[in-house]
């Protein structure tokens, strides 16, 4: 058989950590005593721990006596000394003690915890306790105004109806509008119709109208022109009237000339004068029909010379009745 090791631990920590113990299950105590209505069954697990802790101390725990004068279950004890049973190792106990701990303290975590969720949801209910509250007033006034609405809505219903039976004599007026209206309608389109022709013929206006700007500047030019041209004009008979009289001048002189040039020729014809007489034999005579040079000079005023005897039976100067020469094209550019 195996052999049974105990461990012996001094007597300080022993007495250490049973006041530990101790003040740990006071503390426990009062605790579930506070939260006994919260969690039972903490409760009743801490109440099998002291009585485990008690019995480990050599005292019984209250539920093992079934009597109330405290005898045990075989009836009252003998007088002979009871053999008492052998308590455990104090280091099973401390073992037992600190896993005892440990579970302690995990279920007061945990009823901290169902504490911390209680009180939340305390406050939860209370909140939505005023909230329903809140909605109750709520839904009251909303009531209220709704009844307030639907009276409101029926006194203008009533209203539109009085006003729908005055209006019974504005209908007729209606469908008279109406007729007007339509005729009206018809005036504006045949209107609307005028104003596009008048539209048509206003553009066609405007477009005259540019053109007669342009036809303004063209008269205003031509009649630039012709006042240019009329001012040549007079300038023109002017000097056609100076040249005519300058012409009835010429013929005078040319006239003049003549009669002399007749009266020197019948002189001429009369004398018979030697050395004239001697010049025929080179076959011609000075200003004679037969002369084959021209004089030196020609008569005055661009008349060009006429031979004696051919000239005489004609005119010395052109008929008037000829073609008159228009006026000089460089005096009417001035």
């Amino acid at each position: 058989m195996g052999s049974l090791v105990i461990t012996q631990t001094p007597n300080n920590q022993i007495n250490a950590k049973r006041r530990r113990n101790v003040s740990i299950f006071n503390s426990t105590i009062k605790l579930t005593q506070t939260t006994s209505q919260n969690s039972p069954y903490f409760y009743h697990k801490i109440e099998g721990l002291g009585s485990y802790w008690m019995a480990g101390r050599n005292r019984y725990p209250r539920e093992a006596y079934d009597h109330r004068h405290g005898y045990l279950p075989g009836g009252p004890p003998s007088r002979a000394p009871a053999a008492r049973p052998m308590p455990p190792h104090p280091a099973m106990l401390e073992e037992e003690l600190e896993i005892q701990h440990h579970e302690i303290r995990r279920l007061l975590g945990e009823n901290r915890r169902l504490v911390e969720d209680r009180v939340a949801l305390q406050r939860e209910l209370g909140a939505a306790k005023e909230e329903l509250r809140r909605m109750n007033i709520a839904i009251a006034d909303i009531q209220e105004q709704n009844e307030m609405h639907s009276r409101k809505l029926i006194e203008n219903a009533r209203k539109l109806e009085a006003d729908l039976r005055a209006t019974e004599p504005l209908k007729h007026e209606a469908k008279q509008l109406r007729a007007e209206v339509e005729r009206l309608n018809s005036i504006r389109h045949d209107l609307s119709g005028q104003i596009k022709t008048i539209k048509k013929d206003l553009a066609n206006l405007q477009t005259e109208n540019k053109q007669l700007s342009a036809l303004r500047t063209e008269h205003e030019r031509i009649h630039g022109e012709l006042m240019h041209a009329r001012a040549a004009i007079e300038y023109e008979k002017k000097g056609g009237i100076e040249l005519l009289e300058q012409r009835q001048a010429m013929e005078k002189n040319l006239v003049s000339m003549a009669r002399e040039v007749e009266k020197l020729r019948a002189e001429l014809t009369s004398s018979d004068v030697g050395p004239w007489g001697a010049g025929g034999s080179y076959g011609m005579n000075y200003r004679s029909s037969d002369g084959r040079f021209p004089p030196p000079y020609g008569d005055g005023y661009g008349i060009p010379t006429y031979h004696l005897g051919a000239a005489d039976k004609g005119p010395l100067y052109g008929s008037s009745s000829g073609p008159r020469v228009g006026p000089d094209k460089s005096r009417t550019r001035r």
